[in-house]
């Protein structure tokens, strides 16, 4: 699948294809991805959108495999190794659809670039960082490894 699509055509082809190949597992996820952007966009009517652009929706991916994650190790713990695994299938299939994450050090030179273009100077100026990250990066930033990264070099600097 092209990354270049807009998600929702990839999501689309991704459940046909799944359906035509009779992986059960598979289209099972791809239609509960469906179904929470349908939620998503029904949230969004009231703001007058009819449908959530890409960005929210690589967000509600992350939240997604963010959960599954997390409900993953509750049931390694419990001792539900079956039920673990069925989470972390989900979790690859979910990822396919996310945009591929930036490296260590592409992050760091975009966290460097935005703190010098916003002129940040304490932990103080942390969303104007972020603000600045989230404009020039959309989709392809994980705002949870950026805002970590961001808050060290604001410490530190």
């Amino acid at each position: 699948m092209s990354q270049t699509q807009p998600l929702r055509q990839r999501f689309t082809d991704g459940l046909k294809s799944s359906m035509k190949a009779g992986d059960s597992a598979r289209t099972s996820t791809i239609r509960m991805i469906i179904a929470k952007m349908k939620e998503l966009d029904i949230a969004a009517r009231p703001r007058g959108v009819e449908q959530v652009g890409d960005d929210d929706l690589v967000g509600m991916l992350r939240g997604m495999v963010k959960s599954r994650a997390e409900a993953s190790a509750l049931y390694i713990q419990g001792g539900r190794g079956e039920l673990a695994a069925k989470e972390d299938a989900e979790i690859v299939v979910i990822e396919e659809f996310l945009p591929t994450p930036m490296d260590a050090a592409a992050l760091e030179a975009a966290v460097d670039t935005a703190i010098a273009a916003t002129g940040a100077a304490s932990v103080k100026d942390m969303g104007k960082v972020m603000g600045a990250l989230k404009a020039a990066h959309g989709a392809a930033l994980d705002l949870g490894r950026a805002n970590g990264l961001v808050k060290e070099k604001l410490s530190n600097g």
